[in-house]
């Protein structure tokens, strides 16, 4: 399939769905290519005024050499330099889906003229995801003012073997396309993990017999929070047909606030989700290229921030907040369950059929000690994210270090201790059903077929780290399958 970008607003989350996740190729319009031209050509009529404006990168030098003129015939020989010496990140490679993400994002700047770079830079981008494969970009190291660390390497190989006229190598290396593919990669993700959870938590209040009324459709209105309500329903939905025999006063805590909380993950993949939305379809080249208009015929070009993409941050620091306390929930359910005198559940889900140690625990009774660990390793990844300084820049201009990369980092994490967790909990409110003899609700029974194939129920005693670990690395791949 190939997606076709005409305007910016083409450049969006289902786009990146289609793109970066799903690897359609990118065609960009015959309308978009000539805008894009029409703009090459009065940019180029602006800088050859008399006297020509101040242009950084273009009618000046770059970085620290910003104050420094260049004469018209120096122009296209600074244009054509490849200098690559801000390729000097290493680590961890991006996932492919996220740099292919990128390209998508970097055409942004392109597809409306505002990068002022001539028709073939925008195809070479776009030729970019044509299907194959992707230039290794590092997750790591990432501490520079823009994005500049990153996206050397992304281009270098495309730069390599073009000749770069003026403006064209700045519109590659500068604007916040990262950011964008980063928040927008996450927001993906979250739309499956917190669809993931309403499974989860459903799962574990029918194992635990919570009465249905923490979950009453009549709290959708008294509460009054449009993602408090989306939670509501989402567990509802799987809870229908739900057994009986429940207890006739409420469960714990951690069972009654399962919808606040819940409700706080739809806010924040809400967050996400806008977040990217906005950042896609964002303008953020340094210079950037105001078409021409009644007061301007030529067209302006600016100096701006662009390139510091203010608002991914906080929306990939809440997802991964919200991941640590859903994996605090999953802690208390799975105690909860395996304790006997809360849940009214047999000790047989704690001790298996008929075994046990010395301390009466089968080895379904130490699982949410695992999941204790991953509760940990998601509340430190959950820090918040503060702009950093870079303490290279000495008297220099960038001063400042751009965030996004941090953050995502972290929220993957996060992320990713959730699916354990999840997995973990599941397998344990699984474990109650098979010891109490009782069938899930209709919408479950699927769910709890996929987890018994990989973590079948526990009747003696056996290894259960590696059937989890699998169970875990299911769940992921639920989050990121295409």
């Amino acid at each position: 399939m190939t997606t076709t970008l005409t305007t910016r607003e083409d450049i969006n989350l289902d786009a990146v769905l289609r793109v970066a996740w799903k690897n359609d190729t990118v065609a960009i319009s015959d309308k978009a290519l000539q805008r894009i031209a029409e703009c090459r050509a009065s940019f180029l009529k602006l800088i050859e005024s008399d006297p020509p404006p101040v242009i950084y990168g273009v009618t000046t030098a770059m970085g620290e050499l910003a104050s420094r003129k260049l004469e018209r015939d120096e122009r296209d020989r600074h244009a054509r330099i490849k200098a690559f010496a801000a390729a000097t990140s290493f680590g961890e490679k991006l996932p492919e889906r996220v740099v292919r993400a990128i390209v998508l994002a970097r055409l942004t700047n392109f597809i409306e003229g505002n990068a002022a770079t001539t028709p073939r830079i925008a195809q070479a981008v776009a030729a970019m995801l044509d299907g194959g494969p992707m230039p290794a970009v590092p997750s790591q190291g990432q501490g520079g003012a823009g994005e500049i660390l990153a996206l050397y390497p992304l281009f270098a190989t495309l730069t390599a073997g073009l000749e770069l006229e003026v403006k064209e190598r700045g519109s590659l290396i500068n604007g916040s396309p990262c950011a964008a593919a980063l928040v927008a990669d996450a927001a993906l993700a979250a739309r499956r993990r917190v669809a993931m959870a309403h499974k989860v938590f459903a799962l574990s209040i029918e194992a635990f017999r919570a009465p249905l009324e923490h979950y009453d459709a009549a709290l959708d209105g008294l509460w009054g929070d449009e993602h408090e309500a989306a939670a509501l329903r989402g567990l509802r939905q799987f809870l229908v047909g739900a057994g009986d025999g429940r207890r006739n006063y409420q469960a714990p805590v951690s069972y009654r606030i399962v919808p606040r909380v819940l409700g706080h993950a739809h806010r924040a993949l809400a967050g996400a989700e806008q977040a990217a939305t906005v950042s896609l379809a964002s303008i953020s080249d340094n210079p950037v290229y105001i078409p021409p208009d009644e007061a301007h015929p030529l067209g302006r070009c600016i100096s701006t921030g662009g390139y510091h993409n203010a608002m991914a941050t906080p929306a990939l620091d809440d997802l991964a907040a919200i991941w640590a306390d859903l994996c605090l929930l999953c802690d208390r359910h799975a105690s909860k369950l395996l304790n006997g005198k809360v849940s009214l559940l047999p000790d047989l889900l704690m001790t298996g059929r008929h075994w046990a140690d010395s301390d009466g625990h089968g080895n379904v009774g130490y699982v949410p000690m695992a999941i204790t660990g991953y509760l940990e390793q998601a509340k430190l990844a959950a820090q918040r994210t503060f702009i950093p300084g870079t303490e290279s820049a000495g008297a220099g201009q960038d001063d400042v270090a751009t965030t996004a990369f941090f953050a995502w980092t972290k929220e993957a994490t996060a992320g990713r201790c959730l699916d354990a967790a999840m997995a973990m909990l599941a397998m344990i409110a699984s474990q109650a059903l098979h010891v109490t003899e009782r069938t899930a609700p209709p919408a479950l029974q699927d769910f709890v077929a996929d987890i018994r194939k990989i973590v079948p129920p526990v009747d003696v005693d056996r290894v259960l780290g590696p059937d989890l670990a699998k169970l875990a690395e299911w769940f992921t791949g639920q989050v990121f399958e295409v």
